[in-house]
């Protein structure tokens, strides 16, 4: 069983003896896994918490969700594995070795939102106004998500010595909590955007300011991770971010002005 001592010493916390896992009737269970579990279960319940106001059914959402989660993982894995080729070429079984670690935010919502549109086109559903739920959820579940990085010490940031800065006492150094930056920059997106869902003026709002939101933050934190993907020189989510804030800003501005929806 690893556990990871983490602390946090400007602030004077820790150390922490983080454990990744723990058993439970003779199964090891792992942290990361309980984590994220919570955090769709309790993005699912403010979904539904919503969904009226968005003229879709608990019972759409629900399946929504069902389809979402595996389409999801399946992405997530293969954004990593498209930009780690060289690591799984000549051993392709390794990737569906999920458990290993290798998985992309990024994909994760090209995936929802792939199925997503999928299942809107088939049950005749607004696909904006299923996107702008699933941006609260997305919102949640990155909040939650990014704790389970905490769990098992990973996607740290560089070197520093920064009053809040996070010793990983295994490794002998103090690192970026970049997984506290981007759970903080998340709540915050969400708290924004929670204000304001009720004056949103047109379907499809609510997704737009998500991923320009999103994407202001993680440009800015991305460039501060030591795993990042690369194309060439380039940092891939520090690319997609850009992509997502200049198409979110234009598309807003656009449809503000026309008063129109999307679709």
């Amino acid at each position: 069983m690893v556990v990871n001592a983490i602390a946090f010493p400007g602030l004077r916390l820790g150390p922490f003896m983080v454990r990744e896992s723990f058993q439970l009737f003779g199964l090891t269970i792992h942290w990361y896994g309980v984590i994220i579990a919570a955090g769709i279960l309790m993005a699912y319940l403010y979904c539904t918490h919503i969904a009226k106001d968005y003229g879709i059914s608990k019972d759409n959402l629900l399946d929504i969700l069902i389809f979402g989660l595996p389409s999801s993982v399946i992405c997530a894995r293969l954004y990593y594995v498209i930009f780690e080729w060289n690591s799984y070429k000549d051993n392709l079984m390794d990737i569906f070795k999920i458990w290993e670690g290798g998985i992309a935010i990024y994909g994760a919502v090209i995936g929802a939102c792939l199925s997503t549109y999928i299942y809107c086109r088939v049950k005749k559903i607004s696909v904006l106004k299923a996107f702008d739920i699933g941006a609260f959820g997305l919102l949640i579940g990155q909040i939650f998500g990014r704790w389970g990085n905490f769990v098992n010490a990973e996607a740290y940031g560089a070197i520093t010595d920064l009053p809040w800065r996070m010793e990983l006492l295994d490794l002998g150094i103090a690192v970026h909590p970049t997984f506290l930056y981007e759970s903080l920059w998340n709540m915050g997106v969400f708290l924004i955007m929670v204000l304001r869902r009720k004056k949103m003026s047109f379907s499809g709002e609510a997704f737009l300011s998500y991923i320009t939101l999103y994407g202001l933050g993680r440009f800015w934190i991305e460039g501060l991770r030591t795993d990042s993907l690369f194309l060439g020189p380039f940092r891939i989510s520090q690319i997609v971010a850009v992509a997502c804030v200049i198409s979110g800003i234009v598309l807003i501005i656009v449809n503000k002005r026309k008063q129109k929806t999307l679709i």
